[in-house]
């Protein structure tokens, strides 16, 4: 199995955890996309939208990182990340793509560079971008998951789920652009009790081979 990943890339982050949390086993085949290796004919083979991840295994190559946790989800459903009753697998997945749908497209680092350069959006306006889009996504999260008392000890329960593996890339993206994060105490208690697990520990960015 190999993943081609990007050691600051929310959507590689997420996909990281998840084989974390499974105990799978992985090479990993590093893509810088702030050099532009994203664009060269050999990762273009690999996918044509020239986006990280992508896994690549004996069955195929996968990706968009929903669809690879919920492909390596049924092929590795031990631990599972989402939970038993259809009820609560919608709920994890609404979480996820509340991030992935509703935060992540407006502040990756593609989107970023068009305002500024086609744009023409100066520093400042692209950093208010960021920070209101991230502001709006979260306290919508916040207050979902602040008052549903299917929140446990993480998104979901007392196990971490598919949700955790969303949850805890966005705020770390929030925290490298120096985001207060204070106003969403419910999301930063979630993100400190998955940052005790070694899983989510061996996925962090800092701990790729690839990190600057």
């Amino acid at each position: 199995m190999k993943l081609y990943s990007y050691f600051r890339s929310s959507a590689a982050y997420r996909v990281r955890i998840a084989l974390a949390l499974k105990g799978l086993p992985y090479d990993y085949a590093a893509v810088h996309l702030r050099k532009g290796e994203q664009a060269t004919e050999v990762f273009r083979a690999v996918n044509a939208a020239e986006l990280v991840p992508a896994l690549v295994d004996e069955r195929g190559t996968f990706i968009q990182s929903l669809a690879i946790i919920e492909y390596l989800e049924e092929r590795y459903p031990q631990p599972p990340l989402l939970p038993g009753t259809s009820e609560a697998r919608a709920r994890v997945r609404a979480i996820a793509l509340a991030i992935a749908c509703d935060i992540h497209p407006l502040d990756n680092l593609r989107v970023l560079r068009y305002l500024v350069r086609t744009v023409g959006a100066k520093e400042e306006l692209k950093d208010e971008w960021y920070r209101h889009w991230i502001d709006v996504g979260l306290t919508v999260l916040e207050n979902q998951l602040g008052r549903d008392p299917a929140t446990g000890e993480f998104c979901h329960g007392d196990t971490p789920t598919l949700a955790d593996c969303f949850l805890v890339p966005q705020l770390a993206n929030a925290r490298r652009a120096n985001i207060p994060l204070e106003a969403y105490p419910t999301l930063t208690r979630i993100e400190a009790r998955c940052g005790a697990l070694p899983a989510f520990i061996a996925a962090a960015p800092e701990r790729q081979p690839d990190a600057e």
